[in-house]
């Protein structure tokens, strides 16, 4: 067995009871939760425990739902003493990433996340800007139809190189819906667009980013324990300094996670353990590499079947 990664999911994957099975039985699990409701002064467990759905997948909702629920699970998970070698989240799950490096507190990272939902949805008005997933479609093929378009006066661009033939385009409506026309005619196998409030990860997120370097400016951030692999760079960090400044380019900046991917096999990692809701990482991860192994933990009985498979490695190792 070789090295070990954490990984973190984004928005998308937030579900009404995510956490709730693990935080009833578990007060370690609990106090999570507990400490959120109080860092952001009102009651995001009830909305996370009871819903309804869409105000939980409202952008200033799901991520500190998400991050919450994230640093919960591995709460729980932390007792097995399973120590990753490098972690990573994608998007919003870089937050959970740099927690778990100890390069910010749980409820400084709570705020920010609140704060940065908050300002996304403020940067671009509703209905002016949106995303679409392109499938089948080479990035640089892709990326010579976003620029032509937004060389034209309709700003698109590369937001999320998520595994072989499947990335995300965003920008404004018409950019998107452009750049997915010429996507299709130029071979893509399908364009989906995406149910967002925004277009995240472009250039349109640049108001956004200004006003956040302001919240960050009042958080403690340290150096991190382990190395976190940034979503602008796909390379390991742990400056203190250089985390900030990739957080604030990280809202205008496209999601490197093929790349990541890549970058963390060639440092010896072959296990990936996905801590949160849903699977959606560690089915990317296999896209990317077929050989590494993946677990997705996000209930009891996935954390424990998680342990005894890696311990059980470790020992035959």
């Amino acid at each position: 067995m070789g090295k070990i990664a954490f990984i973190f999911p984004g928005q998308g994957s937030q579900t009404v009871g995510m956490g709730k099975q693990l935080a009833d039985n578990y007060p370690n699990v609990a106090s999570i939760f507990e400490k959120a409701d109080s860092r952001l002064e009102f009651e995001l467990t009830s909305l996370i425990f009871e819903g309804p759905q869409e105000t939980l997948t409202l952008t200033a909702n799901a991520q500190p739902a998400l991050l919450t629920t994230s640093i919960a699970i591995l709460e729980k998970f932390k007792e097995a003493n399973i120590v990753p070698d490098y972690v990573a989240g994608h998007s919003l799950g870089e937050y959970s990433a740099l927690v778990t490096a100890g390069a910010l507190s749980f409820e400084d990272a709570v705020y920010a996340v609140r704060k940065r939902g908050e300002l996304m949805e403020e940067a671009v008005p509703a209905g002016v800007g949106t995303m679409a997933a392109i499938l089948g479609m080479a990035s640089l093929d892709l990326k010579q139809i976003t620029d032509q378009v937004s060389s034209e006066g309709n700003s698109v661009q590369l937001a999320n190189l998520n595994c072989p033939g499947q990335i995300v385009i965003s920008g404004t409506v018409e950019g998107v819906s452009l750049a997915s026309q010429m996507a299709k005619e130029k071979g893509a196998k399908r364009v989906i667009p995406l149910d967002v409030s925004g277009p995240f990860h472009s250039a349109l997120m640049e108001p956004a980013a200004t006003k956040f370097s302001a919240v960050l400016e009042g958080l403690d951030i340290n150096n991190a324990s382990i190395p976190v692999i940034s979503n602008v760079t796909a390379r390991p960090i742990t400056d203190a300094d250089e985390i900030k400044v990739k957080l604030i380019e990280q809202l205008y900046s496209p999601v490197l996670w093929e790349n990541s991917v890549e970058t963390l096999v060639e440092l010896g990692v072959d296990t990936f353990i996905e801590i949160g809701p849903g699977k959606v990482l560690s089915g990317l991860v296999k896209k990317v590499n077929r050989k590494l192994t993946t677990y997705s933990i996000n209930d009891e009985e996935s954390l424990v079947s998680t342990i005894e498979s890696i311990k059980g490695e470790t020992q035959n190792a």
